[in-house]
């Protein structure tokens, strides 16, 4: 029995010594396992750095330099572990170049300038903010370098602006630790170099294929930044966060071009000009306006100059004047020459910002030979007949009556139709009358003397037994047409309507017609055959 009991005591130990390990090692699963919960993953926001990116593949000029600017300021209040600029540019503006490396400088976040696409340059301006970037990454393919100031269409421009721009490109490359030779012969010589050279040279930091690689370079080096504090980039598997240009800037990204500035400037100064002078529906006006509102916006962000800005105004006045006070094409041929001459003293161009003369020139000729004709057609306008209601315009005209009904009638002239009224005399339709006089819409006018006679209408006839006044019968052995004697021909008879009841044989007698007798004459005179009736009267 002793012996039985104490087995089954080990045996029951050894299983309470077996529950027990299996619930230690219970709990320690459990609590790997909670601590792993608890754990971030690698990559969570929560620790993981950030990046603003942004992509500049466009000319450098002052909108990029505010965006630029923009998000730099961005970078620093988000707490973001680097600004990178995705950069493939040709070049672009002194001011606007000179602006955004400021703002690197005096970044206190780390500047990352990744030359891509595959293919990309950072010529000129792009050259000298990469070589003032706190890192420098290019993708297989690219180049930097071409930094030679040059003039707005290509031309040489003065030793002083090449020395200051070599001079700040050895500046900023010493400051980085990079090659300042390189950076001094981009500048005078117009050195470019590829990826591979520029990192042989200690130009570019290193080279990737996409932008994750660019962080990935970029990671780790220590970097000075604004306030000559050293920093220590961070920048691998970070999340990135973009900054796009906004649509205000595209559009005045786009509209940032001194020779569409000048074009707008100049249609939209004439344009205001021509709507002034001729009040209409205002398509003109409203055409310039919109045209200048667009060139003001240009010249907020574009070196302007104040002598060219005068010339250019000067030139638009004397087209207009040639155009309104026409003469000899002297005032058109001086804006002309005016207009060419603003086109080189509108823009600072030691910044590299002109008007191109294939713009101006050609614009010049357009509006000379516009102002001359539309000159002209002024002109001739003005001695046109005027279809004005101004009395003074249509008196003594000749017209034709439409209508007429005594001393009233209507008649077209001038395009337009005229109420008309007699003198004194009756009108006649058809008849041609002479304007002697206006009153208000109304033309008085006076019968011409070859204008016919009226004739009775039938709707006038006298009634039956009424008498009607006819001349007399010529005397007995008068000849059709032979002049008559004084007492002939003045003595009328009257003679009475028959009553249609009563049957009247009628029989036609010709004889001498008198029209009139001149004053002061005895002798009348006849003008032609008139007829009388001989009327025989039946029961």
């Amino acid at each position: 029995m002793g012996g039985e009991g104490l087995t089954e005591m080990r045996a029951r130990r050894d299983d309470a010594s077996r529950l027990v390990a299996v619930l230690l090692g219970l709990l320690a699963l459990l609590a790997g396992l909670g601590a792993s919960a608890a754990a971030p993953p690698p990559g969570n926001a929560a620790t993981a750095p950030r990046v603003l990116a942004t992509t500049l593949a466009t000319p450098v000029t002052p909108v990029i330099a505010e965006h630029v600017a923009e998000g730099i300021r961005r970078a620093h209040d988000g707490g973001y572990a680097a600004y990178v600029i995705e950069l493939d540019t040709p070049g672009g503006l002194v001011t606007a170049m000179r602006d955004i490396v400021r703002d690197i400088l005096g970044s206190d976040v780390p500047v990352i300038v990744y030359v891509s696409p595959a293919g990309a340059r950072a010529g000129s301006a792009g050259a000298i903010i990469s070589l003032a970037s706190h890192v420098l990454v290019m993708a297989p393919g690219t180049t930097i370098g071409a930094a030679t100031p040059v003039g707005p269409q290509g031309e040489k421009v003065s030793g002083k602006i090449v020395n200051d721009a070599a001079a700040q490109a050895g500046a900023l490359a010493n400051l980085r630790g990079r090659d300042a030779g390189f950076a001094e012969e981009a500048v005078r010589d117009g050195r470019s170099i590829a990826v591979e050279e520029a990192l042989r040279l200690g130009v570019a930091d290193g080279r990737a294929t996409d932008l994750a690689g660019a962080l990935r370079v970029a990671d780790g080096r220590e970097v000075t930044v604004a306030g000559d504090r050293t920093v220590t980039v961070a920048t691998a598997d970070a999340t990135v966060d973009r900054q796009d240009l906004s649509l205000f800037r595209r559009v005045l990204q786009v509209l940032v071009d001194p020779d569409l500035t000048f074009l707008l400037l100049v249609l939209g100064a004439l344009g205001l000009i021509y709507e002034l002078a001729t009040p209409g529906v205002g398509i003109a006006g409203s055409v310039g306006a919109v045209s200048l509102v667009i060139a003001l916006f240009s010249l907020s962000v574009l070196p302007v100059a104040a002598v060219g800005v005068l010339l250019l105004l000067l030139a638009v006045g004397l087209f207009a004047a040639e155009a309104f006070a026409p003469g000899t094409a002297g005032f058109a041929l001086g804006g002309a020459v005016v207009l060419v001459l603003s086109s080189f003293f509108l823009f600072d161009s030691s910044e590299g910002v002109s008007v191109d003369p294939a713009v101006a020139v050609p614009l010049a000729a357009v509006l000379f030979v516009g102002a001359v004709l539309a000159g002209r057609l002024v002109m001739r306008t003005r001695h046109l007949p005027s279809t004005t209601t101004g009395g003074d315009l249509l008196t003594g005209r000749t017209v034709r009556l439409a209508e007429a009904d005594g001393a009233t009638g209507r008649a077209f002239t001038e395009g337009t139709w005229w109420s008309v009224r007699s003198t004194g005399a009756t009108l006649v339709p058809g008849g041609d009358v002479t304007v002697v006089g206006l009153d208000g819409l109304t033309l008085v006018v006076e019968p011409q003397a070859s204008a016919p006679e009226p004739q009775t209408r039938a709707s006038e006839s006298p009634a039956p037994g009424s008498a009607e006044v006819l001349p007399s019968a010529p005397p007995v052995g008068a000849q059709p047409g032979a002049p008559l004697d004084d007492d002939a021909a003045t003595v009328v008879e009257p003679r009475v309507v028959p009553d249609p009841a009563v049957a009247v044989d009628e029989r036609v007698v010709p004889g001498p017609a008198v029209v009139d007798r001149p004053a002061g004459t005895q002798q009348p005179i006849t003008t032609g055959t008139a007829w009388g009736t001989e009327r025989k009267d039946s029961a």
